[in-house]
C-alpha cells in the first residue's frame, strides 16, 4: 500500500491555491470543482464539499495534524512569510531546537498547522 495524498479543508480554494503556490511553489495538477490536487501530494478541498461528505462541522485550528515542509534557506523563507500579503498567525517564529534544526510554525489561511524546518538527514 502507498500513501498518495494528504487532504486539507479550505474555505476559499483560489486563495489557498495562491497561498501554497506563492509560499511553497506548489502547482495545480488537477482541478475538479472544489477538489484540487497540487504537486507534492497536497489536496485542497472546499469546506462545503467536505462537509457534504462527512455531515459534520469543520473545526479550524484543531491542532490535530501538521503539514511539514523542509527548506534549506529557511531565513529567506521566514522573510517571504513575513512579507506575505495576507496576515500570518504564528505558533512560533523562526527558532532553533537544541539538536540544531531551525523551524517555524504557523497556520495557513484556514487554520491548518504548518511547520517548515531545515532538512534533517535521518533517512
Amino acid at each position: 500500500m502507498k500513501l498518495k495524498n494528504v487532504l486539507i479543508v479550505v474555505k476559499d480554494i483560489e486563495k489557498s491555491i495562491a497561498f501554497y503556490k506563492e509560499l511553497f511553489g506548489l502547482e495545480v495538477v488537477l482541478d475538479q470543482n472544489g477538489n484540487v490536487i497540487m504537486t507534492e501530494g497536497l489536496v485542497l478541498q472546499e469546506r462545503a464539499v467536505w462537509e457534504s461528505f462527512i455531515k459534520k462541522d469543520i473545526i479550524p485550528g484543531n491542532h490535530a495534524s501538521e503539514l511539514y515542509f523542509e527548506e534549506s534557506d529557511i531565513e529567506a523563507f521566514a522573510e517571504k512569510l513575513e512579507n506575505y500579503h495576507e496576515p500570518i498567525q504564528y505558533v512560533n517564529r523562526l527558532m532553533e531546537h537544541d539538536w540544531g534544526q531551525k523551524v517555524i510554525r504557523f497556520y495557513d489561511l484556514d487554520g491548518n498547522l504548518i511547520e517548515v524546518g531545515t532538512p534533517m538527514d535521518v533517512f
